[in-house]
């Protein structure tokens, strides 16, 4: 089964040094019945888009995160705190074992165990142009999750912004250009 995870720059990194992902959770996003389900129409090819800027969704919520435990971290003593890559990413992976997970949304899976570097199809990320709108968009994910109009029309213009697609061998030259 083809499923797409969330990602930020930090977890690419950290995917190419230790040729496994496990993600969040164990989360990811997929073509599944009950997506198929929730669209009258609709190939699979446009299944698997719906399904994976669901998991660029997701990986905005990463980035809010991580942003929170870097202010949380700014006042600690050691080094000072990086400037963030405020880029979605996304791994499309083929993996076997993913369930459905049908108390979430409809393409959200749980995935059975890590994900090594040969099992990954592709890597999505957001190009430089997208960064002021997506570290807006960090900002309000979570107003928008809870149905804030003007927090939606941010999230909307993050989301305007196409993830550029990366074939696995070329993400380590990627993340040096960052």
């Amino acid at each position: 089964m083809r499923v797409y995870i969330p990602a930020t720059v930090p977890m690419l990194r950290a995917l190419v040094t230790d040729r496994e992902i496990f993600p969040v959770g164990a989360t990811a996003f997929a073509v599944t019945p009950a997506l198929r389900e929730a669209y009258a129409s609709g190939d699979d090819e446009e299944l698997a888009e719906v399904a994976m800027l669901e998991a660029a969704r997701a990986s905005l919520r990463l980035l809010a995160a991580a942003s929170e435990d870097a202010a949380a971290a700014s006042g600690a003593e050691g080094e000072p705190p990086s400037r963030p890559i405020y880029r979605r990413a996304v791994i499309a992976a083929d993996v076997a074992g993913a369930k459905q997970r049908p108390d979430l949304d409809d393409a959200v899976v749980k995935l059975a165990g890590p994900v090594t570097y040969n099992q990954i199809a592709s890597v999505h990320v957001d190009l430089a142009d997208a960064e002021a709108e997506v570290a807006k968009a960090v900002d309000v994910i979570d107003a928008a999750d809870l149905g804030d109009a003007d927090a939606e029309f941010v999230l909307g213009d993050a989301e305007d912004h196409q993830l550029a697609w990366y074939a696995a061998q070329e993400l380590p030259f990627l993340l040096d250009l960052l």
